[in-house]
């Protein structure tokens, strides 16, 4: 646990397993819990914004295009870190990599924080503190090796 290459693994895991968490909720279909709510998620379907330009979208559209960008950020970032640990890449790289990795996070969680509820707020946290702790632990080869 005093290595950072434990911690981008921790960081990985827990990105794997945001991205199978937000993936289901693009296969299960929200419930509606009484008539309100029923009418809303309706219309969430049904009515469709002129985007201009000939797009006609629905609100449920663009929730699944942002979720679906969401697992695909995940996605993206599981593979480049996993890519560079299996590379052995230099400790200067990796100390980049973990800081790109801390700071779209640590907006994702902002934004999480704001906007969503628990499950993705908790994901989202324990993926920024794993490499926060990753780049609190990572040490230079040189005092001048330093970002």
């Amino acid at each position: 646990m005093k290595k950072y290459t434990f911690w981008v693994k921790t960081g990985i895991a827990f990105q794997m397993i945001t991205t199978i968490f937000h993936s289901l909720s693009l296969v299960n279909e929200a419930q509606p819990a009484n008539e309100t709510e029923t009418q809303l998620l309706g219309l969430m379907k049904s009515y469709k914004f002129d985007l201009g330009l000939g797009f006609f979208k629905s609100m449920n559209d663009l929730m699944t295009s942002f979720s679906i960008s969401f697992s695909l950020l995940l996605l993206f970032s599981i593979c480049i870190n996993w890519f560079l640990l299996k590379k052995n890449v230099e400790i200067n790289i990796w100390k980049g990599i973990i800081l790109i990795n801390l700071i779209i996070f640590s907006l994702c969680f902002l934004t999480m924080t704001v906007f969503t509820f628990l499950p993705p707020i908790i994901c989202t946290g324990l993926i920024v503190i794993s490499f926060l702790i990753a780049l609190i632990l990572i040490k230079p080869k040189t005092s001048t090796d330093l970002i």
